[in-house]
């Protein structure tokens, strides 16, 4: 039997612990039948002979950036049935000197608002709050998010720019504080899919660092999505 093939492509900020993060879903992809490769830079995106033989990309890459020929091997791929998955700032916030990256993900990290000014620290943690993530309507019968209900997390709560062309399975509400200034309370989603030509997109907004991950509703979505995006 012919297994199927992950590619997993990390880097970029290492607060996001790219290598320990990925790690925790490559046991589970071999468990699942595939072979998986790793890669530390997207230069893999322009071999099309390899990619066009990926059935899954696992990327795990934040604030890096990428060249020309890398992204439209990257979109060739996907549009050809190629899946793309991911978490966080890996997916969402990966290459901000690529405007067509933007278009392709149909989301982009734009802020996480913190904590009171006076309670910060100078720390990661100055960004993690306490929020709810709500689980939609069309959440409840979809295969990555089935039987799942809201659920509460303190870590980076993600203000996403979007376009209508996602799929949202669960939302998240910013809301108004008095130190803020906005001035009523704002949503964004925290999971969707995308099809993108022939190929499906998947991205998860939780997943800032491993304990996160760890959490049982995000592990599950994650490893959930892994399997719907993939070829």
């Amino acid at each position: 039997m012919t297994s199927k093939e992950a590619l997993v492509v990390r880097g970029g900020w290492d607060g996001h612990q790219p290598v320990e993060a990925t790690d925790r879903f490559i046991p589970f992809l071999r468990e699942n039948g595939y072979a998986v490769r790793v890669e530390e830079s997207p230069k893999i995106y322009a071999d099309a002979d390899y990619l066009s033989a990926v059935d899954l990309i696992l990327q795990c890459n934040t604030m890096n950036t990428i060249e020309k020929d890398e992204f439209a091997g990257l979109r060739t791929a996907i549009e050809a049935g190629t899946g793309l998955a991911g978490w966080h700032g890996g997916i969402a916030d990966s290459y901000r000197n690529e405007s067509d990256y933007l278009h392709l993900i149909g989301g982009q990290f734009a802020c996480h608002p913190g904590k009171h000014p006076d309670e910060r620290v100078g720390e990661q943690s100055d960004n993690y709050v306490p929020y709810r993530v709500n689980m939609l309507p069309a959440a409840a019968d979809h295969p990555i998010t089935q039987g799942i209900g809201d659920f509460d997390l303190v870590t980076e709560q993600y203000w996403v720019l979007t376009d209508d062309y996602i799929d949202v399975l669960a939302t998240t509400t910013q809301a108004v504080r008095d130190w803020d200034p906005w001035n009523r309370p704002v949503t964004s989603p925290a999971v969707w899919t995308r099809q993108w030509g022939e190929g499906r997109i998947f991205v998860s907004t939780p997943g800032h660092r491993v304990e996160i991950l760890d959490d049982p509703n995000v592990r599950t979505i994650i490893e959930r999505g892994l399997l719907w995006a993939s070829r």
